[in-house]
């Protein structure tokens, strides 16, 4: 018997049933698709901070879950024996004028505070880099928190490890215990027609793999295009945010678009070959925040889902804070990720 089941195996329902089984717990992952066959099994896997200011429960979140990943990874890595492609290398950003200039370095001020000592957010000079984005100022923000991973093998390695400490991720079976749903799209259309009105939706997004080795180099943040070097040996690129589209998998201009805008802001780049063109939904909640806690349509259960575009640097912190709810009763979710925030 179960005590716990999960419905849904990407980064957050692998997550939450990873925290739940290190507590002791019995558990099973439900979905038919198998581990990251969704949003969570895409090829990008910038783990990115929010810029330091404007302080609120949301940054928090994301800033400690993002301090916890690398301990986080590596007993994951340790229990499968799989690689997540996780490591943190930093980012660097273009400074575009001076009233940039000028922001980034009020910022870096501020990081020293609300950092608390644990990460860097600075104004460099682009000189002293030889992988970097073209910046007009010649002057760069450089942080040390950020962090990639291959999203694939992430959920693969967490599904390695659930299974390696006696865990089940099955297709199909009967939910026993605590049910958590964690179904993405699915589960924020449910809720649309639950309450007949718009509380989340599928936002699509497209990426490519470039052949281009920069193993140990920093990811890259510039003209809205994030380039993530993968220690695989290629270099990932995305993406775009659609809300209208026909086909939610299917890539097209839009993709060649963020391609060009990449080799244009990484000129090394020019000449990479596109190895593998992605599209996919990631579920994104009215609120923009996760959403987190008691189910509002499903009595005794719960939810967790909306992670968006940071679903992966969230995870660690929400597989923490459904495990603490679920088995523990205590309840750590900040007001803004509860599932009422979004309608």
């Amino acid at each position: 018997m179960a005590d716990v089941t999960v419905m849904g195996a990407g980064i957050f329902g692998l997550t939450i049933a990873w925290s739940c089984l290190q507590r002791g717990a019995h558990v099973r992952v439900i979905d038919p698709n198998g581990a990251g066959a969704g949003a969570s099994g895409g090829i990008v896997g910038a783990l990115a901070p929010h810029v330091p200011e404007n302080w609120n429960e949301k940054k928090a979140f994301q800033f400690d879950s993002l301090i916890a990943a690398e301990d986080f990874w590596r007993n994951v890595e340790a229990t499968s024996g799989i690689s997540s492609g996780y490591a943190r290398l930093g980012r660097l950003q273009p400074i575009a004028d001076a009233r940039a200039l000028e922001l980034a370095q009020v910022r870096a001020k501020g990081a020293q505070e609300l950092w608390r000592g644990l990460a860097r957010w600075q104004v460099v000079e682009a000189g002293g880099y030889d992988w970097a984005p073209v910046t007009p100022t010649g002057y760069l923000i450089h942080d040390d928190l950020s962090a990639r991973l291959h999203p694939r093998r992430a959920c693969a390695a967490l599904a390695g490890a659930i299974t390696a400490r006696g865990g089940e991720i099955v297709a199909k079976a009967a939910p026993e215990g605590t049910v958590i749903w964690a179904t993405g799209v699915a589960g924020l259309q449910e809720l649309n027609a639950g309450h007949n009105r718009m509380v989340g939706s599928g936002v699509k997004g497209q990426g490519a793999l470039l052949h281009f080795s920069a193993v140990a180099l920093p990811q890259l943040f510039a003209d809205t295009v994030h380039v993530v070097p993968h220690a695989d040996g290629t270099v990932a690129v995305g993406s775009t945010s659609e809300h209208d589209f026909d086909d939610p998998t299917g890539t097209d201009m839009l993709l060649d678009a963020v391609v060009e805008r990449a080799m244009q802001a990484v000129p090394v780049l020019h000449g990479a070959r596109v190895m593998e063109r992605w599209a996919g939904l990631r579920p994104r909640a009215r609120s923009r925040a996760p959403m987190l806690g008691a189910h509002p349509l499903r009595g005794g259960e719960y939810i967790a889902n909306g992670g968006f575009k940071i679903g992966f640097g969230m995870a660690p912190g929400v597989g923490r804070v459904m495990a603490d709810l679920v088995l523990e009763g205590v309840d750590d979710i900040p007001a803004g990720f509860r599932p009422e925030a979004s309608y």
